[in-house]
């Protein structure tokens, strides 16, 4: 296998007739909003796994036996009491939960949070990146466009 496989391809752009130029503005466009969407979804997860930190930070063992309402889902909520403030469970994923000390959950929600902010920078040079080479075919187009209409201006006078 040749070593020209794993490299990317590289074309000119201007190489490329209007039709093709349009069809890779859509592809960019299309891969453009796919990680725009994964770049929101990933601020989300963040925004839950702090508020994860803030709602153990809030466990304090002079609230032990206090009512607080337990959340099933987003909007139902159950009555119930603080048993044990120093320990808590924490979701780990695929439907596993893991008891863990305060200090420990805030640990983990604290990790989780650092991952996803590097990934999060990633995909913020990602998107920049899409988004030049997105309007460096914008360019090419209007410039093959106009290149198109000014020979037609120049008949006409």
């Amino acid at each position: 296998m040749s070593s020209t496989s794993s490299q990317p391809q590289v074309i000119n752009l201007s190489d490329l007739d209007m039709n093709q130029l349009g069809d890779v503005r859509r592809q960019l466009e299309e891969e453009l909003n796919h990680l725009t969407n994964s770049f929101t979804q990933l601020k989300q997860a963040q925004a839950k796994f702090k508020a994860c930190m803030e709602n153990v930070n809030e466990l304090k063992p002079q609230n032990e036996d206090k009512p607080i309402l337990v959340p099933l889902t987003n909007s139902l909520y159950v009555p119930g009491k603080i048993s044990n403030a120093e320990h808590v469970l924490v979701d780990i994923g695929t439907g596993y939960f893991v008891k863990k000390t305060r200090e420990e959950a805030i640990s983990h929600y604290k990790s989780k949070v650092e991952y996803i902010r590097t990934n999060l920078e990633t995909l913020e040079d990602a998107i920049q990146k899409k988004k030049d080479n997105v309007n460096a075919v914008i360019s090419v187009l209007q410039a093959k466009l106009k290149a198109q209409t000014q020979p037609q201006n120049t008949t006409k006078a």
